[in-house]
């Protein structure tokens, strides 16, 4: 074959471990790992109760990190695999890796595996705190339960909510350790914005399939109350997201969060209004650009915002 006679389809093909990152959408961790960090950086300059602040070094940060990639590697690839059949019956996901055979069955079950023992592993790098070992299994099953929820409850959005503002949550007990009930002020109230903002949005994103869900009796606020009323639900719980984040400095003053993340708070509030701006029940073109690209850009404000006040005033 001479050089000349080479096709598209002669050049190289993307290998299996090309396939399960891009099944897991592998650059999207970035999307939940800023507020992972965030949370890391207020525990770091809090004070504890009796007085001083923890020291955090290498180790630590590796462990949130690896943490954070693992646990949503779990998640992802564990939704792909158990609605594998969903997927390839909805044309608008039948191009994804599995129904397509891009992948095998065994292969995403044993990468789900592999990762799940990653995730627990990379809780020993908090030790001698034992919490994140203790709670890594009980993570792990409410990440994988999401992929579940939709088959039985209308709040299955609430549960992916909820799996994201687990991340706050678990690294300041994993830095921190449990401290007081008081001393989880700040990342309880952060992670209740992230669960009323990522509820928000999933709700947004499943617009595309209601009618798809309706058909196949899975459960969806759009399919039950059709895609305007559900547009309106998620419009609610961003307007409760803006609420929680503006109330985050005064409710948790030994933070420091200050004017940054109050302009932030300002930007962020612009940005979701436009992310509604872009979709409507009669034109659900723009939903990617809505999902990812603005809500990509609110966690990575809050995140510069967050740093600057901690570190910088």
């Amino acid at each position: 074959m001479t050089l000349m006679s080479v096709t598209p389809e002669d050049g190289p093909r993307p290998g299996k471990l090309a396939h399960l990152l891009g099944m897991i959408r592998f650059s999207h961790t970035l999307f939940a790992l800023p507020f992972a960090i965030l949370a890391g950086l207020m525990a770091t300059v809090t004070p504890l109760d009796g007085g001083g602040s923890i020291s955090v070094g290498w180790r630590q940060w590796l462990g949130v990190l690896l943490c954070m990639v693992f646990a949503r590697s779990v998640a992802m690839a564990f939704n792909r695999l158990v609605d594998r059949q969903l997927d390839a019956a909805n044309p608008r996901t039948a191009g994804r890796h599995l129904p397509a055979g891009l992948l095998a069955t065994g292969e995403v079950a044993a990468f789900v595996v592999v990762c799940g023992v990653g995730f627990v592993a990379s809780t020993l790098l908090f030790l001698p705190n034992r919490l994140p070992l203790f709670a890594a299994v009980p993570v792990l099953v409410w990440l994988c339960g999401y992929s579940l929820a939709k088959r039985f409850t209308v709040a299955a959005h609430l549960w992916l909510g909820v799996a994201l503002a687990l991340a706050p949550l678990c690294v300041w007990l994993a830095l921190r350790g449990w401290v007081s009930t008081s001393d989880l002020t700040a990342p309880l109230i952060l992670s209740a914005a992230i669960a009323a903002w990522v509820t928000g949005f999933d709700i947004i994103y499943a617009s595309q399939d209601a009618d798809f869900d309706a058909q196949a009796g899975l459960y969806s606020i759009p399919s039950r109350f059709g895609v305007a009323g559900g547009l309106r639900i998620a419009a609610g719980l961003h307007a409760v997201t803006v609420v929680l984040l503006a109330v985050l400095p005064l409710a948790a003053p030994e933070v420091g969060l200050g004017w940054p993340f109050g302009s932030a708070v300002i930007l962020v509030a612009g940005l979701l209004f436009y992310e509604h701006a872009l979709v409507s029940a009669d034109d659900l073109q723009r939903v990617n650009v809505a999902f990812f690209n603005v809500n990509s850009a609110i966690s990575l404000i809050l995140l510069i915002a967050g740093g600057i006040d901690c570190y910088l005033f």
